[in-house]
């Protein structure tokens, strides 16, 4: 890989390396111009998403580490697009002085859902029920325990919910058994309970190295096969003491695992056997900025992607306050449009005020190619929530030609 220098701005601003050129690296560009900050992208291909808008984006795989040696080189601090840079990559960084943020040590929870789940649950946090497998009567042993249905997660490798799978029975997970031992399952099966829960929730944090952190507001988050496809912010209807309980644990989880950055805690709204209050239980963590914290681009003060700048590079971290009573997002999958120029031009006419934001990517069926977000409503007024999650779904629908006008 041989590439110019990226170009750094007047009074000594530095460069921020992303390993990755998706659209999580595209979005970072925007707040990088505005803090004067260079970004460098070590990018897939030439028309990887951030590539197409990041002046500086060399070609390169992430698992290759002499390309991200080099590319490292001319970068302050490097950060990731994604959790999928081998371990043998960052370690080799880290020993050569390179700052990365999150560290491999920190990394590793959000790479690994087996280490992550013996993390939090040493630490006292709340998790489903949970096991690790290696055989067939290491399967029947957990459902003895919690019953079934259970739920199977490859450990590494999977995402939007690739890697998943709810079995019914032992021979459900016969495939995944014979694959023991190789890629995403090297150590076993991450094994879960099938909780029972009312919704999923989400929340953003930030953390710099010198320890400073702040909270987003808790979001709901509603799936579609798998995919994330809206998110509600903040989550309508949130028992106030269950919001400040997953945000201590969230901001605890940063903590305690040395977060540097931007990191999502997903998490179930369940009911606590006991008490029969509201309570949550931690899902999944992503240590970089995640598709549940895009709705703060237009919502609130500091976006997830200019604190996660900011964050990287040890600066005083931005009010994450929301700028508006209540945010509706919906997510845009690949639809039956391959041209999406003449409908996003129909939306801005038929609805000026929403904010469409697209990732430069091709179209394909169920691939995330953008997000809309519509602000405003009453505090507290559910049905102005509903009114705004109407419209933005409406265009996600319209842009993926689910409707037609």
């Amino acid at each position: 890989m041989t590439s110019p220098s990226p170009a750094r701005a007047e009074g000594g601003f530095p460069v921020v390396g992303i390993v990755g050129g998706g659209q999580l690296a595209r979005m970072c560009q925007p707040p990088a111009v505005n803090l004067a900050i260079t970004l460098s992208v070590l990018a897939e291909s030439p028309t990887a998403s951030a590539a197409l808008v990041v002046p500086h984006s060399p070609v390169g795989e992430h698992t290759d580490l002499e390309a991200v040696r080099t590319f490292a080189r001319e970068c302050d601090v490097v950060t990731f697009d994604h959790e999928h840079v081998p371990a043998e990559v960052l370690l080799a960084l880290q020993a050569e002085g390179v700052a990365l943020h999150p560290s491999p040590q920190a990394l590793v929870f959000a790479q690994d859902k087996l280490a992550m789940r013996r993390r939090l649950t040493d630490l006292g946090l709340p998790c489903p029920r949970w096991a690790q497998a290696r055989t067939g009567a290491d399967v029947e042993a957990f459902a003895a325990q919690v019953g079934w249905p259970l739920v199977a997660k490859a450990p590494r490798g999977g995402y939007d919910g690739k890697g998943v799978l709810v079995c019914r029975e032992a021979a459900d997970l016969e495939t995944w058994l014979a694959g023991v031992g190789e890629g995403g399952l090297a150590d076993g099966i991450l094994l879960e309970e099938a909780v029972d829960f009312s919704r999923e929730l989400s929340i953003m944090v930030g953390r710099s190295p010198s320890g400073q952190a702040a909270a987003w507001p808790v979001v709901e988050t509603v799936q579609s096969g798998g995919i994330n496809t809206e998110v509600l912010a903040p989550a309508p209807s949130l028992d106030p003491d269950l919001a400040t309980a997953l945000t201590e644990g969230a901001l605890r989880i940063a903590g305690e695992l040395g977060v540097t950055g931007v990191m999502a805690v997903e998490a179930f709204e369940v009911t606590d056997p006991l008490s029969g209050a509201p309570a949550y239980l931690v899902n999944e963590l992503a240590m970089r900025p995640h598709n549940s914290g895009h709705w703060s681009i237009d919502g609130a003060v500091t976006s997830q992607f200019e604190q996660h700048l900011r964050a990287v590079l040890d600066l005083p971290l931005g009010d994450p306050s929301a700028r508006a009573p209540w945010t509706a997002s919906a997510n845009v999958l690949g639809g039956d449009y391959p041209q999406l120029y003449g409908t996003y031009k129909h939306l801005m006419a038929r609805d000026p005020g929403l904010r469409i934001h697209l990732y430069g990517k091709g179209v394909r069926p169920g691939r995330k190619l953008g997000h809309v977000t519509v602000t405003g409503g009453s505090t507290g007024d559910l049905a102005s929530l509903e009114a705004l999650r109407e419209r933005s779904r409406h265009a996600a629908d319209y842009l993926q030609g689910v409707v037609t006008e």
